[in-house]
């Protein structure tokens, strides 16, 4: 998909993007590629694949289910939470983010687009988690770590009757499989397992509804986590 041709799907329904949110992914499409040459941020470079790879791609997640206050967990380069913000101005939007260079990054990305209701935190989310707990109505992490151990990154987070969007690649649905323990046993149940293709590449938005709240003791620390997933 080139540029042009991104343009002119986002611009019809269902997103109806106006001139000035094109003006902000072409900002933010130049930021990526200017900041890129001095630290990683994506391996996608190429104006054309980032409108489609990136952009595009957290586009087709933004469902209707996507409201109020959200958090992008692991946020890297933005990805979905600043191109989510831009589609919808109305989020209130957080951008959870352990590193402090892109860190650097998304701040200076927020200020070049205007970007309001949109903050950045620079701490790992099991650690932000006793700030925060249980006070999002949807979190979100795009490429971040296998479906187990994410949903306990991030299903504290979620408020009781929220859901926590997972947007995986093609071994997405047996991730879904393999977290099922994980998902109960911190208060969520999945909804959906969609699958979609970009460009011919399979890929996977999953849904998990919070159903009630999440034992105080998850999520655990990292290495725990990480060693022995639930």
């Amino acid at each position: 998909m080139t540029k042009e041709e991104f343009v002119a799907y986002v611009t019809s329904s269902p997103f109806d993007l106006s001139q000035e949110q094109i003006e902000q992914f072409d900002e933010y499409c130049l930021l990526l590629q200017q900041w890129n040459e001095k630290m990683n941020l994506t391996a996608i470079t190429e104006t054309d694949e980032i409108y489609e790879k990136h952009f595009l791609d957290c586009l087709l997640s933004l469902s209707e289910e996507v409201k109020g206050r959200v958090i992008d967990v692991g946020s890297g380069a933005g990805f979905p939470g600043v191109v989510w913000k831009i589609a919808r101005p109305e989020l209130e939007v957080v951008l959870l983010e352990p590193t402090g260079k892109r860190v650097t990054f998304l701040n200076e990305v927020i200020r070049k687009l205007n970007l309001k209701g949109i903050t950045t935190v620079n701490k790992r989310a099991e650690d932000y988690v006793s700030e925060v707990r249980e006070s999002f109505d949807v979190v979100t992490a795009r490429a971040v770590a296998n479906l187990p151990v994410l949903s306990e990154l991030c299903l504290p987070l979620v408020k009781v009757g929220g859901c926590f969007l997972a947007m995986k690649g093609a071994a997405g649905k047996e991730e879904a499989e393999a977290a099922r323990n994980a998902i109960r046993l911190l208060g969520g149940k999945t909804e959906a397992v969609e699958y979609l293709t970009l460009n011919g590449a399979g890929r996977y938005n999953i849904r998990i509804r919070k159903e009630k709240a999440t034992d105080l003791k998850y999520p655990r620390r990292y290495d725990r986590i990480k060693k022995k997933p639930l």
